[in-house]
C-alpha cells in the first residue's frame, strides 16, 4: 500500500516536436518495400473520428450502447516533399520536372518520431515512433504570394485518411497506427527497438522498409531481425 504522490522529480512528463520523417509508398501488392526520407516535414495531426455510443432502449430503459467503427484520419504540414509523393498526391511525371495534376493517388504508409521529455532530462528522456499504415491523401490548397519584407516559406498541408489493415496478431484487430514508446524498453530489450529503427530507418545491409504489424512484434519480441525481413532487391524494384 501507497499513498498516491504528485508531481515528483522525473515524472513530469511531456511530449513534443516531430522528427525523422519517412514515406512509405505502398506497393502493388499492399507492402511498403522502400522508405524516403521526408525532408521538411514540420507537423503531423492524427485526427482519430467513430467510436461514437448510439444508445439502444428497451424495456422502457437504456438497454445497451453501440459503438461505431473507429477511424484514423489526419492532416500532415511540411515546408517540402520527398519526389516519391508525388503520385500520392495525385501528380504524374511526364517527363523529367514535368508534372500532370488530378491524377491516380497512391496509397502510403508514414512513419516519424516524437520526443519525451521530463524535469530531469528534458527530451533526453526518450521518444514514440509513429506509424501509419495504407494512409490516401486528399488534394490540398497550395497558397502563392509574393516575397515582402517579412518572407516566410511556404506551408503545405495534406489531409489524409486511412484504410486499416489486418493486424495479423491474436486479439488485435484491424488497425491504421501503432505507437511505440521508447521509455517502456529495458536494458535487455532495447537492442529490439533498434531492430525495428534499422527496418525504419534502413542499414548498411538494406533499404528501409515498413514491417507488418505483425513484424514489428516480432522484431519488438526478439523472434525476428531486421535483416531477416528486409524485401529482397526485385521486391523493392517490384514496389
Amino acid at each position: 500500500m501507497a499513498k498516491l504522490k504528485w508531481d515528483q522529480p522525473g515524472e513530469k512528463l511531456y511530449e513534443t516536436g516531430v522528427e525523422k520523417g519517412v514515406l512509405f509508398p505502398v506497393d502493388a501488392k499492399g507492402n511498403y518495400p522502400k522508405g524516403v526520407a521526408w525532408n521538411g516535414l514540420s507537423s503531423v495531426t492524427e485526427s482519430p473520428s467513430g467510436a461514437e455510443a448510439t444508445a439502444v432502449y428497451a424495456d422502457n430503459k437504456k438497454y445497451l450502447n453501440l459503438v461505431s467503427a473507429e477511424e484514423l484520419g489526419g492532416t500532415i504540414e511540411a515546408y517540402m516533399f520527398p519526389d516519391e509523393f508525388a503520385v500520392c498526391d495525385g501528380s504524374k511525371e511526364l517527363a523529367p520536372g514535368v508534372y500532370a495534376g488530378q491524377q491516380n493517388r497512391k496509397a502510403f504508409g508514414l512513419a516519424y518520431m516524437t520526443l519525451l521529455g521530463n524535469d530531469t532530462l528534458g527530451t533526453d528522456y526518450g521518444y514514440k515512433l509513429h506509424i501509419i499504415y495504407n494512409a490516401l491523401a486528399s488534394p490540398s490548397e497550395k497558397a502563392y504570394s509574393t516575397v515582402n519584407d517579412s518572407p516566410e516559406a511556404m506551408t503545405l498541408s495534406w489531409e489524409f485518411n486511412t484504410t486499416p489493415v489486418e493486424s495479423g496478431i491474436d486479439n488485435v484487430k484491424v488497425l491504421s497506427s501503432i505507437t511505440v514508446d521508447s521509455t517502456k524498453f529495458t536494458e535487455t530489450t532495447k537492442a529490439n527497438l533498434a531492430e525495428l529503427e534499422k527496418a525504419l530507418f534502413g542499414d548498411a545491409e538494406f533499404d528501409p522498409f515498413l514491417p507488418t504489424p505483425e513484424q514489428i512484434v516480432a522484431l519488438l519480441d526478439g523472434s525476428k531481425k531486421a535483416a531477416e525481413l528486409a524485401p529482397k532487391d526485385d521486391e523493392q524494384i517490384a514496389g
